[in-house]
């Protein structure tokens, strides 16, 4: 079985959550979902569990990281093209999302980056391979 990855982030409200990932168009698995944590699907391997604060206040004896000040962890998305990396992060600005940096633009590297409604930093970069390998496609 491959390896899968849940990323466990607090949030304050999860339907303003649940709205803004389906808005970008990830699903919801139901079956890992409740009116405690909503199971966001990026891939067949790649999940992350949106969980309220007080909910996941029960696996850490932590604070939780205040978003506004802090960076707890940067979330990075592949894309497939430039044009994709563009399109997700327009939606999610349009979706309630906020700015996170400035567009990485470094040849066979381009990257833009959001915040969601809780604060917490995504990143989304496409990588041409073939330039990056210096290869050129032969």
């Amino acid at each position: 079985m491959a390896r899968m990855i849940f990323v466990n982030l607090p949030v304050k409200d999860l339907e303003v959550s649940k709205k803004f990932f389906t808005e970008l168009g990830f699903g919801i698995n139901p079956d890992f979902s409740d009116e405690n944590a909503a199971c966001v699907v990026f891939s067949d391997t790649i999940y992350a569990m949106l969980l309220t604060e007080p909910f996941f206040k029960r696996f850490t004896s932590k604070q939780i990281a205040d978003t506004g000040t802090t960076t707890e962890a940067l979330l990075c998305l592949s894309a497939d093209s430039r044009a994709e990396v563009d399109q997700l992060c327009d939606k999610a600005l349009a979706s309630g999302g906020g700015p996170a940096g400035d567009t990485m633009d470094e040849g066979p590297m381009y990257g833009r980056s959001f915040q969601d409604p809780d604060g917490h930093h995504w990143e989304v970069v496409y990588m041409d391979m073939e330039a990056m390998s210096g290869t050129g496609g032969r």
